[in-house]
């Protein structure tokens, strides 16, 4: 919702001083700051929301696909529309950790991934990358996952540059219905 301070001469006292300047407002955002669902501890059993995605069905867990020991699923707070990530199901922090069965499905996956994407909105590159660590930037540094980010030109406007805000064209579960759909078999 995009507002003007000048808009409402009746503001309240402390609402801020009118500058000119709108406001778009992203209230949704709120859960992700204040790290709402964000696991208790670095166990498996502390509320790691990529243990407990898995128990959902495709829909409600927004999965994308299952293998037979890692899953695709959209990232629910996104950076561009379609950025979806692959997660094994075993709750491990590092990549040294994984199995050769974890390792070689995590890489299939990511390969289906880049054609599903391709297919289902023509992304014309990626951003394929894991945060490892808190300090690396791992919002849920328990539990691994890799983040595929689909890119276009221009995808990089004024919103994310002055509003530090993203324009996200489709719902997410259109989204995942869509790669879903578009996911190699």
């Amino acid at each position: 919702m995009l507002t003007d301070m000048t808009d409402d001469p009746g503001l309240p006292e402390g609402a801020g001083v009118p500058d000119a300047f709108g406001r778009l407002w992203t209230p949704h955002r709120m859960a992700y700051i204040k790290g709402e669902n964000k696991p208790s501890g670095t166990g498996a059993d502390d509320g790691c929301p990529f243990c407990e995605i898995p128990k959902h069905d495709d829909a409600d867990g927004l999965i994308i696909a299952r293998g037979s020991v890692v899953y695709a699923l959209m990232n629910l707070y996104p950076y561009n529309s379609g950025h979806l990530m692959i997660c094994p199901y075993r709750h491990v922090a590092d990549y040294t950790d994984l199995d050769d069965a974890e390792v070689a499905e995590l890489g299939d996956f990511t390969k289906r991934a880049l054609s599903a994407l391709r297919k289902a909105s023509g992304a014309q590159g990626f951003n394929v990358g894991m945060n490892l660590g808190l300090v690396a930037g791992a919002g849920i540094a328990a539990h691994l996952h890799q983040h595929i980010v689909p890119r276009w030109g221009g995808d990089t406007n004024f919103m994310p540059v002055i509003g530090q805000t993203k324009v996200l064209p489709q719902l997410l579960r259109d989204t995942r219905q869509l790669l879903a759909d578009a996911w190699p078999t």
